[in-house]
Order: C-alpha cells, then structure tokens, then sequence
C-alpha cells in the first residue's frame, strides 16, 4: 500500500499478462486485505505497459477449470476473485495502458473509475471460443450499451477501443498512454481527503440492487460456462487455438 491506496498489479508481460488460477487466487487475496485494512482508502488495478491482460491462460484455464466442482464451485479462484471485486465497499480504481481481452474488459465492468488510453483495444470473444460471457457482463454490457451494441461485443466479439469505451459507458476517460496509470492512481489518493465511511456508505446505496443481480447473473453464468466448456464447440476453438488455425464449426448446428 503507498499512500493510502493498495495496488493489484498484473505482471505477466512475457505472456501478455495472461491470468492463472494462481494469479485470481493472488487478485481475491488483494481485494480481500484491502476490504480489511482500515488505511486503504481505494484500491488501484494496473496492467503492464501496452498491456492490461489479454484474459485467461488458456493453457491453465483448461487444466483448471472454473466451475468443475458444478454450479457451486464458488471458492475456485476465479469465482472468488469475482466475488471479491463485487464485494469491495472501497473505490477501485482501473488503469488500462493496452489489450484488455475477455475478463480483461469485464472485470471493469466492477470497477468505480476506468481510465484507459488512446492505444486500449477491448474485446470480450467468449462465443468465438465457444463460451459465453463470463462476470455479469451478459446482464450489464446490454445496461450500458443498449441489446443492438451489446450484441456486437458479446456476440461477434468485435473489439473496440479506449474511445468506445468511453461512450458506452465502461470507461471515463481516454489519455496518453505515458499518463493513464499516474492519472488512475491520482484519482485514487482523492479518496485520502474524503470520509471513508460515507464513500463506503454511498458505494453500497449505488450498488445495492445492481449487485444482487449481478451475483445472480455471475452464478447463472457460470453454470452455463462450465456446461459450454465440456462441449464439442468449445473443444474445437481451443484445438484450433493451440493449433494456431481457423476454428471449422460447419458440421455443428
């Protein structure tokens, strides 16, 4: 922690900040301390330079996957560091210098204050790998976009940019990649000359009703994500994947 913020960094540049089990575990051990520590006045997420994470290692994901143990497989660690980010009653604070992929955009979804820069590329290309959305998204990316935008992101997994982001609402302002993170963390040490209780009180008034939904689309979601995981569908995105190759879903229907 420096001056009142805790920082969460995703340092895995050599694999373009792609996220293990053991990486959610770290995240929710995070968010978690922070929630404790009175002398935490926010929490800042940071990715690498150029990077932010380009998702789930999918080489991990497929030797652990999420939801194995059914529907209420909530303590594996990527639930539990949902859980977490829905649960911190104290500003978070998100600085995107680059790829934001997969869990990689929804995760800001959760976040109090998004800044990205002028280099950010989103995407959330769940179906393309024969999944579906993950992290509330299919419950709040139709809330902010409106169905017909959501369904280019969610559905066709069209990437966008730090300026998209922006006008659908993700995101509140695109900067000089150089200045994002200095200015995220700017933003957060704001919260030092506030009172604590009162930002914590009025982060759960605004998020009261949203967040029993989106527990509630979370669980939904990743009973049907484990589902899609063990399909013919998704088995031949991943193949296609590692075989660095065109996916063929002709013969599915």
């Amino acid at each position: 922690m420096l001056n009142g913020v805790a920082t969460i960094e995703i340092a895995r540049p050599e694999k373009k900040n792609a996220i293990t089990a053991a990486m959610y575990q770290a995240m929710a051990e995070g968010l978690e301390a922070a929630q404790q520590d009175g002398a935490v006045r926010a929490v800042l997420i940071v990715g690498q330079p150029g990077i932010f994470t380009s998702g789930n290692d999918l080489e991990d994901f497929m030797a652990r996957p999420p939801g194995a143990g059914g529907s209420g497989d909530a303590e594996s660690p990527v639930f539990r560091f949902m859980k977490a980010l829905v649960g911190c009653d104290k500003p978070v604070v998100a600085a995107v210098t680059g790829a934001a992929i997969g869990i990689g955009t929804t995760l800001l979804l959760h976040c109090d204050f998004v800044y990205v820069s002028d280099e950010a590329r989103l995407a959330m290309p769940f179906v393309g790998l024969g999944l579906v959305p993950e992290f509330a998204s299919s419950l709040l990316v139709p809330a902010l976009m409106g169905p017909r935008r959501a369904a280019e992101k969610l559905l066709l997994g069209e990437p966008f940019t730090g300026a998209d982001a922006v006008d659908c609402g993700i995101a509140n302002a695109v900067l000089p990649a150089a200045e994002v993170t200095a200015h995220a963390r700017r933003i957060a040490e704001r919260f030092n000359a506030l009172p604590p209780g009162a930002v914590r009180q009025s982060k759960q008034l605004m998020r009261r009703a949203p967040r029993a939904q989106v527990l509630e689309a979370i669980a939904a979601e990743g009973e049907v994500f484990a589902q899609r995981l063990r399909s013919p569908e998704a088995r031949e995105a991943f193949q296609a994947f590692f075989q660095k190759r065109k996916p063929d879903f002709s013969s599915f229907s």
